[in-house]
């Protein structure tokens, strides 16, 4: 948001959550030290009355990006004098992988998708939809990539605690939905969970109306069910109140097509390389609750 504005000729005032502070000082600092003539970029910090004052101070536009609950009420507020908003809200990305995928590269992407930031990604990858045929050797391979992931705040930990407390339990109880429902965790299970942090979780087999599919988790936890075909991962990604982003592994260039035309989020990942859906008119911040 910071970037695109700037690079359009506006001046930004950017305020960060509360919970992550020194980023948005750091970045205001960072600008600042270029000797820019004029204080383009600034930012202010505190709770959410401090983002509520920011969205009645008479800015032109407004760009948020936090939860679906929050953004209505960021909504609402600016509602009451027509301040455009642009909303960047929750997310639970699925990441299809076609039979033909390069699964190396698929499970090297999810890895990180779904454990980096501690899963504190909006644009994570949180659901994992794997053609029935190669279905096996992918959880293999991811299941290498993530079982021995160091945690923790130490130097050479690859990466850290959860940020806001109360998502521990989030975490817990999708795992403990998962589980009770038939799911089956391959790598950790309920004992990762250990608050401030929670290890790496694999989990296969999870009913779609189990909370770990349907909800945002925002942790270091993925959903991994296999589909028949291509097709079948679209319409289950499909199947979520959420619409951020989405992503896809094939060598198929026309597959790659279909799924970027009938996935119904905001951007489509191709292969790991950035491509916008081609559905035409979608938001960046996505549909539905995103």
């Amino acid at each position: 948001s910071l970037a695109y504005s700037m690079a359009a000729g506006n001046a930004v005032v950017f305020k960060p959550s509360e919970l992550t502070p020194r980023t948005g000082t750091w970045l205001a600092d960072a600008w600042a030290s270029l000797a820019a003539p004029h204080q383009v970029l600034q930012t202010v910090t505190g709770d959410g009355r401090v983002g509520e004052a920011l969205c009645r101070s008479g800015v032109d536009k407004l760009a948020f990006t936090g939860s679906t609950a929050t953004a209505k009420k960021v909504m609402a507020v600016c509602a009451e004098t027509l301040t455009p908003i642009v909303v960047e809200g929750g997310g639970k990305d699925a990441l299809i992988v076609d039979a033909t995928a390069d699964l190396e590269a698929a499970a090297t992407f999810a890895a990180f998708g779904a454990m980096g930031n501690a899963g504190q990604t909006c644009a994570g990858v949180e659901r994992i939809y794997v053609v029935e045929e190669v279905a096996d050797r992918f959880v293999d391979i991811l299941t290498s990539r993530v079982r021995d992931l160091r945690v923790g705040d130490a130097d050479d930990a690859q990466y850290g605690r959860m940020t806001l407390p109360k998502q521990v339990d989030i975490v817990r109880d999708q795992v403990e939905d998962a589980l009770a429902r038939g799911g089956r965790a391959v790598v950790g299970g309920l004992e990762s969970v250990r608050a401030p942090y929670v290890d790496p979780i694999v989990l296969l087999d999870v009913p779609e109306d189990s909370s770990a599919v349907a909800e945002e988790t925002f942790g270091p936890t993925v959903v991994v069910n296999r589909v028949r075909d291509l097709d079948e991962g679209i319409e289950r990604a499909n199947a979520s109140k959420y619409g951020l982003g989405a992503s896809v592994f094939t060598a198929s260039k026309a597959a790659a097509e279909r799924a970027a035309d009938r996935l119904r989020v905001g951007v489509v990942t191709v292969n790991s390389v950035l491509g916008f859906a081609a559905v035409g008119a979608l938001p960046f911040g996505g549909v539905g609750d995103s």
